[in-house]
């Protein structure tokens, strides 16, 4: 059996909406690409045709990948967050005590983690650790740089 993929209804649409883009619109662009640089004559020296050639196969994987991820998929909606624990779904606000500073962060899955964004999957270390926490609970992590301490301050519900 197939491992579920948990998203939030949010990555979910976002993930749905980039399959549409790379079906409809990408594969449309490079077939346009193929077909300009064949009329060009000789393809075996043709960077052009080379280059669509290589972004053909990186978006054909690209779909692949994506409809294996949404066949799989277990989505956590939004309205059965429970904000009295941490999970998937929640947004949190949790104070880091050995930098007595803040972090907001969302609990997504895998799939959804992104550190530019803070959206810490719940198999990251301090994921994990913030998992079924509540607030006023204190987590260490142990991660390359050391242990880290956090407080949970707050949870609601992902936006």
């Amino acid at each position: 059996m197939a491992e579920k993929n948990i998203m939030t209804r949010a990555g979910l649409l976002k993930t749905e909406e980039e399959l549409e883009y790379l079906k409809v619109y990408k594969r449309k662009e490079i077939s346009q690409k193929l077909k300009e640089a064949r009329a060009q004559g000789d393809l075996s020296e043709n960077a052009e045709y080379d280059a669509a050639m290589d972004e053909q196969r990186d978006v054909e994987a690209r779909i692949e990948e994506l409809e294996k991820l949404l066949k799989n998929v277990e989505v956590v909606d939004s309205d059965e967050v429970d904000t009295n624990t941490i999970s998937i779904g929640c947004k949190v606000l949790v104070h880091f005590l050995e930098e007595h500073a803040d972090i907001e962060m969302t609990i997504v899955g895998s799939t959804e983690a992104s550190s530019r964004q803070m959206k810490i999957s719940n198999e990251s270390p301090v994921g994990k650790a913030l998992m079924g926490k509540k607030i006023g609970d204190e987590v260490q992590v142990e991660t390359p740089a050391g242990t880290m301490t956090y407080r949970v301050v707050e949870i609601q519900k992902a936006g």
